[in-house]
């Protein structure tokens, strides 16, 4: 089994990925596929368009701690304010763990407000090109990201990179601050009007005090997206490919969508 990961396990992570699935009704209605989970693509929604996703998110076995494990949840409403303007709405973010070097339990993380500018057209245009634009608010803490998007159709080929900096700050007074700059790169391929395949890279670092880079690390994984005429539903597996022993070797991430 890859990772490290332990048959026990996968109760821990099939309960509390029900819990989160189940916090919200699954009805069905027309919807657009989101081709990756890491990465966006420089599209949005047209005007007066409604989806809900449900997200979930595995990490688990650090090297430092191979008990560990972590399930994020993320609950978001988008809106289609304009045939290239989206607003995004998580209800609400948070999480269950354990290990050793986490407290055990749930915690609520935060709320957040996102905005998607598509600025150029990934299929009659050379390349195409969103801003992303988030607020998080959350127990001590604030957070602004910031994101470039730059997207390519070729045929049934569809290349994306997203450019990513983020800014928190936490604790009481607000005090604890930080940076991370991160990069994704994916690429998805539709072989049947359902089923589309590809890959998901990500390249996170940390930037701590704003004054002294943390370690690289590199996560690298296949991915695989359906959808049908009411939803959608895709899956991204990341292993990673550098050895920093504070991160996590593996993460899992499932999106579920549908319209209103």
């Amino acid at each position: 089994m890859p990772c490290g990961l332990q048959p026990e396990r996968f109760p821990f992570l099939l309960l509390a990925g029900v819990a989160g699935l189940l916090l919200f009704p699954c009805e069905r209605a027309e919807a657009d596929e989101r081709r990756f989970t890491f990465v966006y693509e420089a599209t949005t929604h047209p005007v007066g368009e409604i989806e809900y996703e449900q997200w979930v998110t595995w990490k688990t076995d650090k090297d430092v701690d191979d008990r560990f494990d972590r399930i994020e949840f993320r609950h978001e409403l988008e809106f289609g304010l304009t045939d290239n303007l989206q607003l995004g709405l998580y209800l609400s973010d948070w999480r269950v763990q354990r290990g050793d070097s986490v407290d055990d339990g749930a915690e609520w993380r935060n709320v957040a407000v996102e905005t998607i500018l598509a600025l150029t057209d990934p299929v009659t245009d050379p390349i195409g090109s969103a801003l992303y634009g988030e607020i998080k608010l959350g127990d001590e803490l604030i957070a602004l990201e910031g994101k470039l998007i730059l997207q390519k159709n070729v045929g049934k080929w569809v290349f994306a990179w997203n450019g990513t900096i983020e800014a928190e700050w936490e604790g009481s007074d607000y005090s604890e601050d930080k940076g991370e700059f991160s990069q994704t790169l994916g690429g998805s391929y539709q072989f049947t009007p359902d089923l589309l395949a590809g890959f998901e890279l990500l390249h996170e670092v940390e930037y701590d005090d704003w004054s002294a880079w943390g370690d690289h690390a590199v996560y690298l994984g296949p991915n695989v997206s359906y959808r049908s005429e009411d939803w959608w539903i895709t899956a991204t597996p990341l292993f990673q490919a550098t050895d920093v022993d504070s991160e996590p070797n593996f993460q899992f991430r499932l999106i579920f969508g549908f319209d209103f």
